[in-house]
């Protein structure tokens, strides 16, 4: 029986072992935020490369799960592209089965701690916390980086000290609980448990590592608790693939079969054959010391992600093809609005989130070119064979912005200076959009309108109408292929095309009412005439807008110093 002293002893001590879990997390919560915004456009050039080579999907997986430090946000991210449509299964499963050697990377570098290393760690984080007094967000996010990997350090000495695992009642206290669940289900079932817990194999990982090298957790335990980590990790998502589509769903379920099968066959052969597992370890790491301990470890945990992608990546076709079989597709209903490319999941990878917003910005300019060509289909043909279409796409385009909008309120408190900017540009283009599919839109009722009154306009400014608009749809493709691609180079000729439009409206509207004066145009049909014109010329600042905003967030044509 314990003492009160003892007992009393024993909980301050699970309290210190608790803060040394906590300021543990905190550290890579906060290295792998400004991980994340310091390689924000590694990322991007990292996504951009996706395709359906197995092994280049799996290199991008273990790439981007390194930058971000957490498997499972870069599941949660791979099930919102799938989810947005922007990813397949057959590319996703590869990426999925990257993003677990990826996790490894943190408990290679909990397991090379020393003294020395402790020291440089301490110094760091105490660097990076004043960096984070400077102004400039670069060093700001560098001062982030520091202090995150020096509190992970802190962390897992506040673990191992005197105070946590170094007091020899918690030593016995976990000497007697791992003796009473010596079986490698329940090591498993302890490994998932804690993993879920706190959302992070790479946490645990840690934790488990520690132990190790501080002598409380037998090697041949905590490769099964390892194993049961790698299964935990899956629970964050499943949870995100909840409401998703069933696309995302097969995503989480792909990754939750490949890592059960996993572990399932290290569980098979660790267990009929420990000791030459342990062994073999032991070789590669000889000696007492906490390293070697941590550092076997670290190595099964390496083995095992990096062994079981290797096993299982030739069966790409077949883990899709069990997903498919197990999620039924939902009969068809009646098709709902939502946003093309972007999903709520991709909020936690700002990054990512703001390369979707992109493309779908660029999906909506071409719903607004579409528009505006079809609306001139009633004025030219006196035919109204697209009005079910653009209507559709006007529904299209009003949803579009009003989505993209709050999801970009969403998104702007988690980005840096600079993405800011480029979020305030956003908004601009999306206002400008919306005003030229309001415009298409009346295009379109005015055609409509003189069908119905069985006037046209006459051959000279039907010619004027049309060389007004082949010149603003030449302005469509400059301002596109500008804000798709920035091109600042093409930016000269889509303001010179603008002046022209500008010319045109002038001398269209003189030449107009000069036809009225002489009696060669239809005065019913002269409310409208203008009204096209004066429209044509506010799709030409419009376009304008958008394609300056990739110099100036506001859209003006001066350049943003």
């Amino acid at each position: 029986m314990l003492t009160p002293e003892e007992i009393m002893q024993l909980v301050q001590s699970l309290i210190w072992l608790l803060a040394g879990v906590g300021v543990f997390i905190v550290g890579m919560n906060f290295m792998g935020d400004a991980l994340e915004k310091s390689a924000g456009m590694g990322m991007k050039r990292l996504l951009e490369r996706i395709s359906n080579n197995r092994l280049s999907g799996v290199g991008i997986g273990a790439g981007v799960t390194a930058i971000i430090q957490s498997s499972s946000a870069t599941s949660v991210m791979v099930i919102g592209l799938v989810n947005a449509g922007v990813m397949t299964l057959m590319q996703a499963t590869p990426i999925i089965m990257g993003a677990n050697i990826g996790t490894t990377i943190t408990g290679v570098l909990v397991a090379l701690k020393n003294d020395y290393f402790n020291m440089a760690m301490y110094l760091l984080a105490f660097a990076g916390v004043m960096m984070g007094f400077v102004q400039k967000e670069k060093v700001k996010t560098a001062g982030s980086l520091c202090s995150g990997l020096g509190l992970i350090f802190v962390g897992l000495n506040i673990m191992s000290s005197e105070q946590a695992f170094g007091n020899p009642l918690v030593e016995n206290m976990f000497t007697e609980i791992f003796k009473t669940i010596d079986h490698p289900l329940l090591l498993i079932l302890v490994g998932i448990i804690f993993t879920a817990l706190i959302q992070s194999s790479s946490a645990s990982a840690g934790v488990v590592i520690t132990m190790v090298g501080a002598g409380v957790l037998p090697l041949s335990l905590a490769l099964f608790i390892i194993l049961g980590a790698n299964i935990g990790t899956c629970v964050t998502a499943l949870l995100a693939s909840v409401g998703a589509n069933a696309n995302s769903k097969r995503v989480a379920l792909i990754h939750f079969t490949f890592n059960v099968a996993g572990t399932l066959l290290f569980t098979a052969i660790i267990w009929l054959f420990r000791e030459p597992v342990v062994d073999f370890l032991v070789s590669i790491f000889p000696g007492d010391d906490p390293m070697s301990l941590q550092m076997r470890v670290s190595l099964f945990h390496v083995i095992f992600n990096v062994s079981t992608t290797c096993l299982l990546l030739p069966f790409v076709k077949q883990l899709v093809d069990y997903s498919c079989a197990v999620i039924k597709d939902k009969k068809e209903e009646k098709e709902s609005l939502s946003l093309k490319y972007v999903d709520d999941r991709l909020l936690t990878t700002p990054s990512v989130a703001l390369i979707q917003v992109k493309k779908e910005i660029d999906y909506m300019i071409s719903l607004v070119e579409e528009n505006t060509r079809l609306a001139f289909v009633a004025i030219d043909k006196s035919s109204s064979e697209h009005d079910a279409q653009i209507r559709k796409n006007e529904e299209r385009i009003n949803f579009t912005n009003s989505a993209l909008t709050k999801y970009l309120i969403k998104l702007s408190p988690d980005v840096d200076a600079s993405d800011g900017k480029i979020i305030g540009s956003y908004f601009h283009v999306l206002n400008d959009l919306e005003r030229i599919g309001d415009h298409a839109e009346n295009f379109h009722e005015i055609g409509i309108e003189m069908i119905e009154r069985k006037i046209a306009f006459s051959a000279q400014a039907c010619s004027g109408i049309t060389t007004m608009r082949n010149t603003v749809m030449q302005m469509f493709a400059i301002s596109k292929e500008a804000f798709e691609n920035l091109h600042k180079e093409d930016l000269p000729e889509l303001t010179r095309l603008e002046e022209s439009v500008d010319g045109m409206k002038k001398e269209l509207i003189t030449g107009h009412f000069a036809r009225l004066a002489e009696g060669n145009c239809n005065m019913d049909a002269s409310p409208y005439y203008p009204s096209v014109i004066v429209g044509l010329e506010r799709v030409a600042d419009h376009l304008i807008n958008v394609g300056y905003s990739i110099v100036n967030p506001t859209g003006s044509q001066q350049e943003e110093n």
